[in-house]
């Protein structure tokens, strides 16, 4: 029997041959950029620690004869604490002489003790129909732009003050904001 060599087969084992070579040399410099990169990246300190060798060596080369640092300390003033409160649903109305709606979202501030803020929630009821006979008055071009905005803001403040005065002898609510407003 006679062997019959294939002009082919060489080649083949030449590419398989390459094809292998390959594909170790990417898998050893694939190891190689692992171990590089875990070295590189455990070597590294931390930003914390990078902060504190920074403030040693800044100490270490200060003067000795150099003037002491003064801090300065915040004076002790009574600061007065700002209580918000929120209305919990928006109040929806119709502007005066227009077919639009108005929909409010309405809370305000004190810097009164928190009694301020339970007569509010008390006389919840008696509030929010006081800002809906204002709020029923209000043309589309008064609320119209910022400045609208902030006087019916204060013309609200000031309803709101005059029935809690009524009720308990004393208002307390400084600022209304509108948390919503939407014109539709």
């Amino acid at each position: 029997m006679s062997q019959t060599t294939d002009p082919q087969a060489p080649a083949r084992s030449d590419g398989m041959v390459r094809k292998i070579a390959m594909l170790m040399g990417g898998l050893v410099l694939l190891g190689a950029g692992f171990g590089g990169g875990f070295f590189f990246a455990d070597a590294r300190p931390s930003p914390a620690e990078e902060v504190l060798h920074l403030i040693d060596r800044q100490a270490a080369t200060e003067p000795e004869d150099s003037p002491e640092k003064q801090t300065k300390t915040a004076p002790d003033i009574a600061a007065f604490e700002t209580r918000y409160y929120e209305f919990p649903e928006p109040l929806v109305t119709n502007l005066k002489a227009s077919r639009k709606l108005m929909q409010l979202g309405i809370g305000l501030s004190t810097q009164y003790d928190a009694q301020v803020i339970a007569n509010v929630e008390t006389h919840s009821m008696a509030l929010r129909s006081d800002i809906l006979a204002v709020l029923g008055g209000v043309t589309e071009e008064q609320v119209a732009g910022k400045e609208g905005r902030d006087a019916l803001s204060v013309t609200l403040r000031d309803t709101m003050n005059a029935r809690l005065e009524a009720l308990e002898g004393f208002g307390g609510i400084e600022d209304v904001f509108f948390p919503s407003f939407v014109l539709q």
